[in-house]
């Protein structure tokens, strides 16, 4: 059996599909909900509830919000040892891999495990290795947006709609904007902040009391810091029901109290709804819509719980979104219907389920500066964010001088203009033809990216003819060589440029064929449509070029009657 994994930044959860639908398994202690907290006593590893609880007298061998650096460097001491956050990731997964084999009583090696849409591709990667420390094959790295989306079972819905899934957890943030059309569920858009979550909430209230207390937090111990979290968390959960809560906590041996009041709350809490309301425009921009265009909001996360966010979302949309699936389970279970999906179940709908690049995939370039020379550190995006995949793009480059030896393709990822601001995937050097004019000696880069996070660049030096490939893997790739290299095999349509596809360049022969025929202002005209599709074939967006060539067949047609 396949399970699935929510590894959440606050709490994580384990689920699976049974010949009823998706449960989710209870921990060893009995609860639904495993924080994600660990905590080391010597050669002792706790996990969960323990570790949570160890946290508030051990705060020193404790970690907790490690999700947050995941893919990065940081690194944290636990009772005297180092450990990266996919480790202490790992300990989680294991945690809840163990539970379910309790409950399930049969070993488990396989788990579909979410992140959110916005990690990069070393944050999923770390994710995944995470998951294989914990002893799992890791299935498939779903987009917790998308295992909402079929959580609330919006794959089931007869009408085509467009979905804003609204994700708030303990620590990220995600917007992804669903396009249901028969089978398929497309993701049009996604946007989110890796920093944002009810964490933060908390922090608010956090730096409310020290501020009324006059207490200077960094004269506090890291136990003492613990105490005043815990608190402050336990007032965020009441705040909006009793509308003033005092707030008590013990500062060595003084006992210090203050009211927080909810309306100064949300007033302190402004800024981050404004860094909430930023990924919602984002996303509608990116996906071209209005609000009033969104069918259907749903809403997931632990965060989405607090009222205060629930009438942000009600005020922009205009109506109230959906809340009917447990916020706190809704991406487990997501997760635990698409590994049903993966086994193939027959109880499940059949259903094709698209992601997009969630960052542009572009490459480094020098620009020319007004007063002369070059700058570089520049970059040109190849993939642009939020194109459905698999998708190919092709991009000409040219050398900085004339009898240059070689280029350099630098692979990034990220939105930066800046190559350094973003990350590095790999590079490749690509001999030139020796003593040739810059403007001569071009070469195609070509970037073609796979639903399974596989990236192949391809460079063609445009003189010789000579292409060289690399693959770059990225998330979930269990893939072999081979079994990449046939996969690619399959997308080589892609890689066909658009004017050079059979139904265009027909198209595009007929139009040639009419001007010639034709003279004058018909000329003209003819040649309006003809530059009007080019543009499209240009942009190398389908979608964009899909209803050019409707238009141009159409125009066509009607001109040769």
């Amino acid at each position: 059996m396949i399970i699935g994994i929510d590894l959440g930044t606050t709490n994580s959860l384990v689920a699976y599909y049974g010949d009823d639908g998706p449960h989710i398994i209870p921990n060893r202690l009995g609860g639904r909900l495993t924080p994600s907290v660990v905590s080391v006593e010597g050669e002792h590893i706790y996990v969960g509830d323990v570790a949570k609880e160890r946290m508030l007298t051990h705060p020193e061998d404790s970690a907790a919000v490690f999700k947050r650096t995941m893919g990065t460097d940081a690194k944290y001491r636990l009772s005297g040892r180092l450990f990266r956050s996919e480790e202490l990731s790992s300990f989680i997964l294991r945690s809840l891999k163990e539970d379910a084999e309790a409950f399930l009583g049969e070993e488990i090696t396989e788990a579909v495990i979410s992140v959110p849409a916005y990690f990069n591709d070393a944050r999923r990667k770390a994710t995944k290795h995470a998951g294989e420390l914990a002893g799992l094959k890791v299935e498939r790295i779903i987009s917790e947006p998308t295992a909402a989306a079929v959580a609330y079972g919006l794959y089931e819905m007869q009408d085509d709609a467009k979905v804003l899934v609204f994700d708030l957890g303990g620590g990220t943030f995600d917007v992804s904007i669903l396009e249901l059309s028969g089978t398929i569920l497309e993701v049009r858009a996604v946007a989110g902040d890796n920093y944002l979550g009810g964490e933060d909430f908390t922090a608010v209230i956090e730096d409310m009391w020290y501020k009324k207390a006059e207490v200077d937090r960094d004269s506090l111990d890291e136990k003492t810091l613990r105490h005043v979290h815990k608190q402050a968390e336990n007032c965020k959960l009441i705040i909006d029901k009793e509308r003033m809560v005092g707030m008590k906590c013990l500062i060595g041996d003084e006992e210090k109290e203050v009211q927080i009041r909810l309306d100064e709350f949300e007033k302190n809490c402004e800024e981050l709804l404004e860094r909430i309301r930023i990924p919602v425009r984002k996303s509608l921009s990116d996906a071209k819509l209005k609000l009033s265009e969104i069918d259907k909001v749903v809403m997931v996360g632990g965060a989405t719980r607090l009222p205060l966010v629930r009438r942000l979302v009600g005020k922009l949309f205009r109506s109230l979104p959906d809340t009917t699936v447990n916020p706190d389970e809704a991406i487990a279970v997501g997760a635990a219907i698409q590994a049903a999906m993966k086994e193939r179940r027959e109880s499940i709908r059949e259903v094709i389920l698209t992601d997009v690049c969630p960052f542009t995939l572009s490459t480094e370039v020098s620009i020319e500066r007004e007063g002369g020379g070059f700058e570089s550190g520049h970059v040109c995006p190849i993939i642009e964010r939020n194109t459905v995949i698999p998708a190919s793009r092709t991009e000409t480059l040219y050398p900085l001088y004339d009898n240059q030896k070689s280029i350099r393709v630098k692979v990034l990822q990220g939105e930066s203009r800046f190559a350094e601001n973003n990350l590095n995937l790999g590079e490749l050097e690509i001999p030139l033809p020796i003593k040739r004019k810059k403007e001569e000696n071009s070469v195609d880069v070509t970037y073609t990216y796979d639903v399974n996070s596989i990236l192949e660049v391809q460079v063609r030096v445009n003189l010789t003819g000579e292409v060289t490939k690399q693959i770059l893997k990225g998330r979930d790739v269990d893939m072999t060589d081979e079994e990449i290299a046939a996969r690619m095999e399959e997308l080589a349509y892609l890689k066909i440029p658009p004017r050079e596809q059979e139904k265009n360049k027909l198209l595009l022969v007929k139009g040639e064929r009419l001007y010639e025929e034709n003279f004058g202002e018909d000329r003209q005209v003819i040649e309006h449509y003809i530059r009007k599709f080019e543009q499209a074939l240009n942009s190398q967006d389908p979608k964009r070029i899909d209803a050019a060539r409707e238009e141009f067949r159409e125009f066509l047609e009607e001109w040769d009657k």
